[in-house]
């Protein structure tokens, strides 16, 4: 399914959601179109290449993708990156230290000359013209883990940052009532994420942005400067990860 997060004729916001067919997890791809170029993020693996491409060309000819951004290397993340390499002549844009893993996706040769990595402190990325900017999550929940903010929509893609297991039809919508939807991401996040050191750094940064919009790349999404405030404060006092563990969990088994 199809949703359209932001247009504005010359500028597009899409996202597809509930194309995960079968035991893998649901996930949401996203795109982004300014001036008749795109942007793929987190396009997912085999399991919804097909269906992606069909969705997209309702929206942007995907042979004018020009990149494909991947927040880290998770194989929900970019596994496809052979397919879309075929197809059209993107540059696959991730972290310094993953871009070295992208050629284990792909067939021999094909990803030479056609990698970005993004340094540690981010950078901007120009697209027809626009500067959208990578921003660091680092550690939340990988290594070397980014995000894209588009200043013209507003929207922060925030990869895992911010999901949630929910039903199909919940997916990248926003969410109604934060105390109600706690209890479907909380549980992700006190695992996934690594402690609260990175937690209250990242909520320092975003609130250095102009956010309307926070949209993760699995389950539902955060709008309006209210309900985005609430997930940054939740953020910020969050306890995961390294904060959780004792002794019991290094035990011998």
């Amino acid at each position: 399914m199809a949703l359209e997060l932001y247009n504005d004729g010359n500028h597009k916001c899409i996202a597809f959601t509930d194309l995960v067919q079968g035991d893998g997890i649901q996930s949401n791809q996203f795109l982004i179109v300014h001036n008749g170029e795109g942007m793929l993020l987190d396009p997912g693996g085999n399991l919804v290449y097909k269906d992606l491409l069909a969705e997209m060309a309702g929206y942007f000819l995907p042979a004018r993708t020009r990149y494909v951004f991947a927040s880290h290397e998770d194989p929900d993340i970019v596994a496809s990156a052979n397919g879309w390499l075929l197809i059209t002549d993107a540059r696959i844009v991730i972290a310094e230290e993953w871009a070295r893993f992208i050629p284990h996706f792909c067939s021999k040769g094909l990803t030479e000359g056609r990698l970005i990595g993004i340094p540690p402190r981010g950078m901007e990325l120009e697209l027809g013209g626009l500067a959208l900017k990578l921003v660091p999550a680092h550690f939340l929940h990988a290594v070397g883990n980014f995000q894209v903010y588009d200043p013209v929509s507003r929207i922060l893609f925030s990869g895992d940052l911010g999901a949630s297991l929910v039903d199909g039809a919940a997916s990248g919508q926003p969410v109604a009532d934060f105390d109600a939807h706690l209890p479907h991401m909380a549980a992700f996040h006190r695992r996934y994420m690594t402690n609260n050191k990175v937690c209250r750094l990242w909520a320092q940064m975003a609130r250095q942005l102009d956010i309307d919009w926070i949209v993760p790349q699995h389950g539902a999404s955060f709008r309006g400067p209210a309900m985005v405030a609430r997930f940054v404060d939740w953020i910020e006092q969050l306890e995961c990860g390294t904060d959780l563990l004792s002794a019991a969990d290094y035990a011998v088994p």
